[in-house]
Formats: C-alpha cells, structure tokens, sequence
C-alpha cells in the first residue's frame, strides 16, 4: 500500500508577536502543522496494521523545509518529497493544490493520500478537497476514525451536532480531523535513521508548470490586508487598600458585564 502525506510548514504561533496589528513573522520558527502531525501519525498507524506499506512525505516550502522533513521521517515516513522553489512561494490553496496534485501524478503509486482537515495558520480546509477534484479522486473530509480494508476506507466524519460513517474505494483523499489521535514523538534512534532515507527536491519545471502557474502569480486570491483586531483599553487604575482595589475592580467588571450580579 502507498500512502501519500501532504504536510505544509508554518510559522510557530505561539512565537510570533503583533506590532501594530500586523504580525510579525521574522524569527518565528517554522513547524509543521498539527492537523498534519495527525495526518502523518494516521498512516504511520495505517502501515502498522496493514504491514506492507511506503509512506512518502509531501511537502511545498520554503529551504528550511529540509531540516523540518527530518521530523516526518523519523516518526514514520519512508521518504520525502519536498517542492522548494522560490517560484512557489505566495502559493494559495489554488496554486498550494495544482503543484501537490502534479507531483502526486509524478509519484505514480498511490493508494491513498492523508491531509490534514486544514492548516493550523490560514484553516481554509481548501487544499485536500480542491486536490481530490483536480486528481478526480473520491474524497472524504473531517474525518475522526479511519479504517482501511479490502481496497476501501470506511471513515467516521465529524459533522459538529452528529456523526457521519462513509465508505469509498481506493485511491482516495482524506482529511483528518485533530482527534483522529495523538502524534508520536520520535525516538533519538528514528531521529538519527531519518537522515538515511530518501529526500528528493522537485522545482516547478520538474513537475511540467510554468512559473507563472505557482507561486503568487498562480494564485486566484490577492490577500490585500492581514491585520489583528483593533483594542481599545479602558486604562482603569485603582488605587488605596487592597480591599479598596478588590471591590471597586469587581464593580467594575460587573457594570461591563464581565461578572454577573
């Protein structure tokens, strides 16, 4: 069985700070995204219960995506495939699924290919259904349980107020939600056998696209602002005993309709 794993590399949120409703990404250190962690963990899982099994790592990213593909490959992954080009970069879930779809046609063997429900950055939830349709595959989304046997899935969807269970022939693509599981950590033995699997680097010309398909002149969505959402502060002090403080702050908060009465 072959089992495609697309992943995609984000800023850490919790290290990137906002100045000026804007935030700032310089510093911020990249990593992959949790839903993907899921989506890798899923077909590490897979491979565990089936036995024969390849993994291949799917990643569209900027050069430090080289060091990161280290972390899949030692959970589980059996190779990597990373499409680093600068041409690539501003890629939005368009031009994100166009190039994954025409490298997954370059890989040839595939069975099924796991993605995460959506990114942890921008969530559009776009990339996975937009991919199924450009590589006319059945597709099933928000999925919490996966099973894979006889050359069909059978999946449980979570669909908010109920549960949805759905069938589909081989090959197929599946986006998992978060708690489909929990992701493994590597061992200091799998970190150190991961630099000996394969990692191969395909530009854009590789994969038979122009570069005026990828990258931001590929995309179909100009982003024109990204901003954090403005504050106003109240800019209360409180001064006198510590009693004093206490109740006129629960005063306070309880005209604001922060406390109840």
């Amino acid at each position: 069985m072959n089992i495609i794993v697309c992943l995609k590399q984000i800023p850490d949120l919790q290290q990137i700070r906002i100045k000026e409703r804007k935030p700032i990404l310089e510093g911020a250190p990249l990593i992959f995204g949790d839903m993907d962690k899921n989506a890798l963990e899923e077909a590490v899982r897979i491979k565990e219960k089936v036995g024969e099994a390849k993994i291949t790592a799917l990643a569209l990213g900027p050069a430090k995506l080289k060091d990161g593909i280290k972390e899949a490959l030692a959970v589980g992954a059996d190779e990597a495939v990373l499409l680093m080009d600068p041409a690539f970069a501003g890629s939005d879930t368009v031009a994100t699924a166009k190039a994954l779809a025409k490298a997954i046609q370059k890989i040839g063997e595939y069975d099924l290919i796991l993605c995460g429900e959506g990114s942890t950055d921008s969530y559009s939830g776009q990339v996975g259904p937009r991919l199924a349709e450009m590589l006319d595959l059945p597709q099933i989304t928000y999925v919490r349980e996966l099973e894979v046997k006889d050359g069909k899935i059978q999946a449980v969807r979570n669909m908010e107020e109920s549960f949805e269970v759905v069938e589909a022939d081989l090959p197929a693509v599946v986006t998992v939600a978060a708690e489909i599981n929990e992701p493994r950590l590597a061992s200091l033995r799998q970190i150190l056998q991961a630099a000996r699997k394969p990692v191969q680097e395909w530009t854009p010309a590789d994969l038979g696209l122009a570069e005026e398909e990828v990258g931001e002149k590929g995309a179909a969505v100009e982003v024109l602002s990204n901003l954090a959402p403005e504050e106003e502060r109240k800019q209360v002090i409180f001064s006198g005993e510590l009693d004093e403080i206490v109740d006129g702050l629960v005063d306070a908060l309880t005209k604001e309709g922060v406390l109840g009465r």
